[in-house]
C-alpha cells in the first residue's frame, strides 16, 4: 500500500489537478480523480485480501499470489497493478505504470 499511495502521489503531483487526490488512513487508501470517480482500495488482514472498489469495473477482490507475487483477481486471473495502470491510465489520457509488480521487495 506504502507503493501504490508513493506512486499515486507522484503521479498527482505531476499532473496538477486541483480535483485530483490521494489519502491513506487507517489502512484504506482513496484516490479521488473528480469527475472520473473514487478508487477505494483497503486491506482485509483477517482474509489475506485486498479489495478494491473502481468507479470503471465495480468492486474486486485480490488474493496474493506468490508465484506471480502479485495481488490477482482470482475470477479472470488480472493483477491488481495490471488493472489499476489501465484504468488510471485511460482516465488521465497518458500512459503509466504504477510499478506494482513484485510487490514483495
Amino acid at each position: 500500500m506504502e507503493q501504490l499511495l508513493d506512486s499515486l502521489e507522484g503521479l498527482l503531483d505531476n499532473v496538477s489537478n486541483p480535483e485530483y487526490e490521494v489519502e491513506y488512513h487507517s489502512g484504506v487508501l482513496t484516490l479521488k480523480l473528480g469527475d472520473k470517480g473514487t478508487y477505494v482500495i483497503n486491506k482485509q488482514p483477517p482474509n489475506k485480501q485486498i479489495w478494491l472498489s473502481s468507479p470503471v469495473s465495480g468492486p474486486k477482490r485480490y488474493d496474493y499470489v506468490i508465484e506471480q507475487d502479485e495481488w490477482v483477481y482470482g475470477r479472470d486471473g488480472q493483477s491488481m497493478g495490471d488493472l489499476l495502470n489501465q484504468e488510471i491510465s485511460s482516465a488521465l489520457g497518458e500512459e503509466l505504470d504504477l510499478g506494482l509488480k513484485n510487490v514483495s521487495h
